[in-house]
């Protein structure tokens, strides 16, 4: 992601308020020369295949959720795209403990998906990132003409994703990309998770920088298009990392406010 600026922008008060055999032989020792002077090109490497389970719990595979894992890869850098696998595990085990039922591929698409807004192709000049990358899926799921009622619950589920109080009282779909990848963001709930289990997952997806990824992207978030950061836990990050980062704290709106008292 690019930084436009090396500080954020103002905001006025007014503002404040609103991816034959001889021949034969002869014509094959010939196509060998030919070969041997033109080497074929190389053959493009092929996209690492995805276990089928990790740590009990079964990768979907369907035709929309390989592609899916395909957009995911190529515009998503490693461990951004590990991250997105661990929330979908995580979450699903520990669903799968309390014996919640769920739409697994939903589940799944939603999970490989929520994190577009972070990904500079997908980011909208006002929108927070985690409707950005509903609205990303939304597009996605509809070229490839999933049920409307389908594609909205993909929606909800990341655009709620990082409001767990609200998310967590939805439908388990949408509760579940909450879970998970504020598990493998925060730790929250790790205990949870079986050792085995734990180990069996970050060799599978390995963090890899994740840590240092996702704040430079916050960071990058906040310098870029600040507004969207307006009353988002980012803003806090952008507070910390940007000199006189203006974003206003609800505090500021509140008292901004044009009522005398």
């Amino acid at each position: 992601m690019s930084d436009e600026s090396n500080g954020a922008r103002k905001f006025p008060r007014r503002t404040i308020l609103r991816h034959s055999g001889t021949i034969a032989a002869v014509g094959a020792i010939s196509a060998l020369s030919t070969a041997a002077s033109h080497p074929a090109a190389a053959a493009p490497a092929r996209e690492p295949k995805l276990p089928s389970t990790v740590a009990g719990v079964r990768i979907p595979n369907s035709g929309v959720c390989k592609e899916a894992v395909r957009l995911a890869r190529s515009v998503c850098p490693e461990p951004l795209f590990h991250h997105v696998m661990r929330t979908y595990v995580f979450g699903s085990l520990l669903f799968d403990r309390r014996g919640v039922h769920y739409d697994q591929e939903l589940v799944f698409i939603a999970a490989i998906l929520h994190d577009l807004g972070l990904v500079e192709s997908f980011q909208s000049r006002t929108e927070r990132f985690e409707v950005d990358g509903a609205d990303a899926a939304q597009r996605f799921l509809e070229e490839r003409q999933v049920p409307a009622e389908r594609v909205e619950l993909v929606w909800d589920a990341i655009a709620l994703h990082t409001s767990a109080g609200i998310a967590t009282r939805k439908r388990p779909e949408i509760a579940l990309i909450s879970v998970g990848s504020g598990l493998d963001f925060s730790g929250n709930g790790l205990q949870q998770i079986p050792s085995d289990d734990l180990e069996e997952v970050l060799t599978a997806f390995p963090r890899k920088g994740f840590k240092q990824d996702a704040l430079d992207r916050m960071i990058s978030l906040c310098r870029t298009k600040p507004a969207a950061e307006l009353m988002h836990p980012f803003a806090e990050v952008g507070r910390r990392h940007i000199p006189d980062f203006s974003v206003p704290t609800v505090e500021d709106l509140l008292l901004a406010a044009p009522f005398e008292e």
